[in-house]
């Protein structure tokens, strides 16, 4: 896991201490919802939590089909309250202050800050009334990610969403769900039993039951805040890739449709392997010593509701299995 370059609810001048001088002050932790930031001793107001519905034990978590799509790397969210920030500033500029490497203009911009946030008491006296915002990223943002978010921490009213970019949102839940779903692997049952036979069809399928949609909802709460999102995953085809130039795909795209029942493709009964499958592949050349890679990736659609009515969708995911195939030339004997 890649260390964040400072704290998760550190102003712009932090930035420039080294990552032993923010080490100094607070340790960097993960958290088990994959949110990145100060070991905080006096606690975080808000996390993002998951709760995830039909989610596959023994798949894996679904990759968007967009290559330039990725999970929200960080976001504003409530952070602190009046009392704790207080605390946590101090025990911010402690820390640095007693690191040898820290930079003095750093250290001078730090104390500054603290002395604008000192001004009004850190809002201490207006503990009920509302939180101190800073960002939180997630597990795997890397520095340039993260840099995203390096607001200053502030002061919102408790019930009012601040208006800055990339404030906690539905939209923002959604995409971190999506990054939490995990769907069921794709190994095909194949047929007739033993190698497949060059020229003459293997069926392939699935059983019914196998895809059923996944979901998975986000959700952040502090006082006077609730914010959550679904993210689901339905299951809309199986693509098949026979691992060799040499072969004809059924149907010809590769693309095997869901059945309404959840099923893909259609069992093999005994005495029809002639008979042309609703989904397989007809292998031309034999694997020879070898096993050709049979490659079944399930392609999911998703989408997402969340709070206040909103919804949308998200680039369709993939997951996949690969299965060795033995491929041999039908025997026939010459009298």
């Amino acid at each position: 896991m890649r260390k964040p370059l400072t704290m998760s609810a550190v102003c712009g001048s932090l930035i420039l201490l080294s990552g032993a001088s923010a080490m100094a002050a607070d340790p960097i932790s993960t958290d088990s919802h994959g949110t990145k930031g100060p070991e905080r001793t006096v606690g975080a107001v808000a996390k993002v939590s998951y709760k995830s519905s039909g989610n596959s034990s023994s798949g894996g978590p679904v990759a968007s089909v967009d290559p330039n799509w990725t999970p929200p790397p960080c976001w504003y969210a409530p952070e602190w309250k009046a009392g704790e920030f207080q605390k946590f500033r101090d025990r911010l500029y402690f820390g640095a202050r007693h690191d040898p490497d820290a930079p003095r203009d750093a250290l001078k911009e730090m104390s500054d800050e603290n002395k604008g946030y000192a001004k009004d008491n850190y809002n201490v006296d207006k503990e009920k009334e509302g939180m101190w915002w800073g960002a939180q990223f997630s597990a795997d943002a890397t520095v340039a990610e993260q840099a995203k978010c390096n607001k200053a921490p502030f002061w919102v009213k408790n019930g009012e969403t601040p208006d800055v970019p990339n404030v906690i949102s539905p939209e923002i839940l959604a995409g971190l769900a999506y990054n939490q779903i995990k769907v069921p692997g794709t190994k095909v049952s194949l047929a007739p039993d033993g190698p497949s036979k060059v020229n003459l069809p293997t069926w392939a399928w699935l059983d019914k039951g196998e895809f059923k949609p996944v979901s998975v909802t986000a959700s952040l709460d502090a006082p006077g805040l609730h914010i959550e999102a679904t993210t689901t995953a339905k299951p809309v085809s199986l693509t098949l890739k026979p691992g060799t130039e040499d072969a004809k795909l059924l149907p010809a795209s590769g693309a095997c449709a869901i059945n309404d029942d959840g099923s893909i493709g259609e069992p093999y009964v005994k005495g029809e392997a002639g008979r042309t499958p609703p989904c397989g592949v007809v292998y031309q050349r034999s694997s020879g010593n070898g096993t050709y890679n049979l490659q079944a990736t399930a392609t999911w659609e998703i989408t997402w509701t969340g709070t206040g009515g909103a919804k949308g969708t998200l680039p369709n995911g993939e997951y996949g299995n690969d299965q060795a195939v033995k491929v041999e030339e039908i025997q026939s004997i010459n009298r």
